[in-house]
């Protein structure tokens, strides 16, 4: 069974640290945002709104690339041991850099009219316990004359609540006007827009923070400890980013955790649904700096021309100016393209897998050279890019085999291996190269322009698996994916770099689905 708490952690710890969405820099760096914060939390203060806080706390990079630290008028100091590395853009700060901190209270129980039919919701640790995200109700009341005898105080719709006493570090937004007992901080954010990035960095610290309380006869941390949290700021732009994609990942383990007896079919359905995202360029971010994909697709035409020389027949897919896509044979009229798979990103290009990669090609290997010969059994169905090493060597290179090297993809062709996505990436081959049988296709691409972990996301792609079952011909017993529409497929191109971005999502997220698995 999947521990989904254990997922969750993972997710949040992969967020706080820059890992679990692409940085893109054209965003406004934390830092400006934390000047535009500090000028706001200036502004309260004059108003008389918030007081003054006399440890007032920057962070920042000196000259040497180290982190100093200025509190109030004293000197900077140097921060040695910050938890983590930072990706270019982010900032560290102090919690009440970025949000007002304070603590609620509880008005005399012996008091009656501090409690008798009291119209002022008053809330306690269970309150935050019962609710996913956001605190929406509350199950006692406190008068007016209970608020205003006690240190109890209103928080204001949007104000994060957070647990210091007996159970530490459960969180919540408050969705409504109310107030606390002392075992609750409020924490307000000066930038409403850092309300949603904050809620999930606070739920990361749980851990931390109970670690803090330790040596106490209770689970407890005083406010001081809390203000002294340090926290990872990303520029805005990257804060919603990293927000949407939790909050999708955790809405498919919340679906996991409801259907915990078919779990492994959700795991599968929602690698599905991942690859799908890579393959239609939702997965990623787009970057304008990125070049796009029909540069690198050019590259690929001029060396094919020199490759071929006159046998080459020049092809390819383009948008025209009439924002509609058509394909371009040799010296033939351009044809349109129409009921295309998807959308893909304006970056991006489609193409035709024989236009880009060598479909089976023939390696010239000595009749003297080992190789590993890789049987299809070797190779594991499903989403694994791996084969089994209990291969043997082959010591003369025949006909009737196929051929394949380092870098290579190879896929099943026939029922039931291709559709259960026996496919892999050949690595550590034997001399670099390999022989198998003749049940694959192979499918090489220039490594520097065409990433070969993307093509090996792209053919377990439910789309080129029912694309692949669509065009399976031959008896019922042994249907198979023929070469000639294998080669006529088409591919979705991203950018080089996004390709990278890609990829290394991918990886994230299924070695996270794994780990827990």
């Amino acid at each position: 069974m999947i521990d989904t708490n254990a997922l969750r952690k993972k997710v949040l710890d992969l967020a706080i640290r820059g890992k679990l969405v692409p940085q893109n820099p054209n965003d406004e760096p934390a830092s400006v945002l934390l000047e535009r914060i500090r000028e706001e939390k200036q502004r309260l203060i004059r108003e008389g709104k918030i007081k003054k806080d006399k440890a007032d706390s920057i962070i920042f990079r000196g000259e040497d690339n180290c982190h100093y630290e200025k509190v109030g008028n004293k000197e900077p100091v140097l921060l040695e041991d910050l938890p983590f590395d930072l990706p270019n853009g982010w900032a560290w700060a102090r919690l009440p850099s970025i949000a007002d901190v304070s603590a609620g209270g509880t008005p005399n129980r012996g008091v009656k009219k501090f409690w008798e039919n009291g119209n002022i919701p008053w809330l306690k640790i269970s309150d935050i316990t019962s609710v996913k995200k956001y605190v929406n109700k509350a199950e006692e009341y406190i008068t007016e004359d209970g608020l205003n005898n006690s240190s109890a105080q209103y928080y204001e719709k949007g104000t994060i609540l957070y647990t210091i006493f007996a159970t530490v570090g459960e969180v919540g937004i408050l969705d409504f006007r109310a107030t606390c007992n002392q075992a609750i901080a409020g924490i307000k954010c000066f930038d409403t827009n850092f309300l949603d990035y904050l809620y999930y960095y606070l739920k990361n610290l749980k851990d931390f923070m109970i670690s803090q309380s330790k040596g106490n006869a209770q689970v407890n941390i005083n406010q001081s400890k809390l203000k002294a949290a340090l926290i990872a700021v990303p520029p805005i732009s990257e804060q919603k980013r990293i927000v949407k994609y939790i909050q999708e990942i955790f809405d498919v383990i919340e679906l996991l955790e409801n259907n915990q007896n078919d779990y492994t079919e959700l795991v599968e359905s929602l690698k599905k649904a991942i690859l799908q995202s890579a393959i239609q360029g939702t997965l990623v971010e787009q970057c304008e700096d990125d070049e796009p994909a029909s540069a690198l697709l050019e590259r690929i035409r001029e060396e094919k021309r020199k490759q071929l020389g006159k046998k080459y027949v020049e092809s390819y897919i383009y948008k025209g100016s009439d924002n509609r896509y058509y394909e371009k044979i040799g010296t033939k009229e351009p044809t349109l393209l129409e009921n295309l798979p998807f959308e893909i990103p304006s970056s991006w290009s489609w193409a035709r897998l024989c236009t880009v990669f060598d479909i089976n090609p023939r390696n010239a290997i000595p009749d003297d050279l080992e190789v590993a010969f890789v049987e299809m059994k070797a190779i594991k169905d499903g989403f694994n890019n791996e084969f089994s090493q209990e291969h043997r060597l082959w010591k003369m290179v025949k006909t009737g085999f196929t051929h394949f090297q380092n870098g290579d993809v190879g896929f099943a062709k026939i029922t039931p291996c291709f559709e259960n996505r026996k496919s892999v990436l050949f690595d550590g081959l034997k001399n670099g190269y390999g022989a198998g049988t003749t049940e694959l296709h192979i499918l090489r691409s220039n490594k520097t322009l065409i990433l070969p972990e993307y093509l090996l996301y792209f053919v377990k792609s439910q789309y080129f698996i029912d694309y692949g079952l669509a065009k399976y011909s031959g008896n019922a017993g042994q249907q198979r994916f023929g070469t000639s529409d294998v080669k006529q497929t088409l591919i979705p191109i991203p950018p080089c770099n996004e390709q990278i971005r890609i990829c290394n999502r991918i990886k994230q997220i299924f070695d996270c689905i794994k780990d827990e698995v």
